[in-house]
């Protein structure tokens, strides 16, 4: 047991991702994502241990991030999600006029990211290590930024965890403050009944308006990377669905 505490509570990493980035001081409640903690390939590691201190953040809820200063000035746009980082590295080595402020939880992915921007040369990503929804809430001055990604995203498939899934109601409206009026919000996913809520949801919501002329789902744009995972679902007959909306 005092193991599995001091696994939560300490960073992996000297100078690294914090365990647990928001501590206590925030309120207890259903999280959209599961804490990952897989194993971390050598490279992994040393990424984390050269990159984090430049390039990384902590989601710990307790500063403002001045975007501007963070990212040069460049426009940015948040990435919830980004698995090992494959499709983030990509999409900011191919426009590298553009900020990614790229969020999630699962170490090893980090440190991949972290080393294949590294890799590329691409100096416009940072990486943030922990609750989305504490980023937004907390940490991001209002229409401060131009656009945000959320590309497959936990389905949760079972009918008890639909409260789990992302986007809802209320996620929008904490998302739709922090966006310029105009900028994007791209979600893709490959499991239709999500598929089916996302646009239902989005449609729904006042600041929002679908840049789909029919008012459904949009084609893959070019700048969205086809991922390994992805190819493999569309090798299985997966149907990936792109909704693109923009914020009113």
């Amino acid at each position: 047991e005092l193991r599995r505490v001091l696994f939560r509570s300490e960073p992996r990493f000297p100078g690294g991702p914090a365990a647990d980035p928001a501590g206590s001081h925030h309120e207890r409640r259903i999280r959209s994502f599961q804490p990952r903690r897989s194993r971390v390939t050598t490279g992994q590691q040393e990424a984390l241990e050269r990159l984090w201190p430049t390039w990384g953040l902590d989601i710990d809820g307790k500063r403002v991030l001045d975007l501007e200063q963070l990212f040069g000035g460049l426009p940015v746009v948040l990435e919830i999600g980004f698995g090992m980082g494959e499709a983030t590295a990509q999409m900011a080595a191919d426009d590298p006029g553009t900020g990614i402020l790229a969020v999630d939880v699962h170490t090893p992915g980090q440190g991949n990211l972290l080393g294949l921007a590294d890799r590329a040369g691409s100096t416009n990503v940072r990486v943030a290590n922990g609750d989305a929804v504490i980023l937004l809430r907390e940490m991001l001055a209002p229409e401060s930024l131009d656009g945000l990604r959320v590309y497959f995203p936990d389905p949760w498939p079972k009918a008890r965890h639909h409260k789990r899934r992302l986007i809802q109601p209320e996620f929008l409206d904490l998302v739709a403050p922090v966006l310029k009026p105009g900028a994007i919000v791209h979600c893709a996913t490959d499991w239709e009944p999500y598929a089916e809520q996302m646009l239902e949801v989005l449609t729904a919501h006042p600041r929002f308006g679908n840049t789909a002329a029919d008012g459904g789902y949009a084609p893959r744009p070019a700048f969205r990377p086809l991922t390994r995972f992805e190819g493999q679902g569309l090798d299985k007959g997966h149907v990936v669905h792109d909704l693109l909306f923009a914020r009113v």
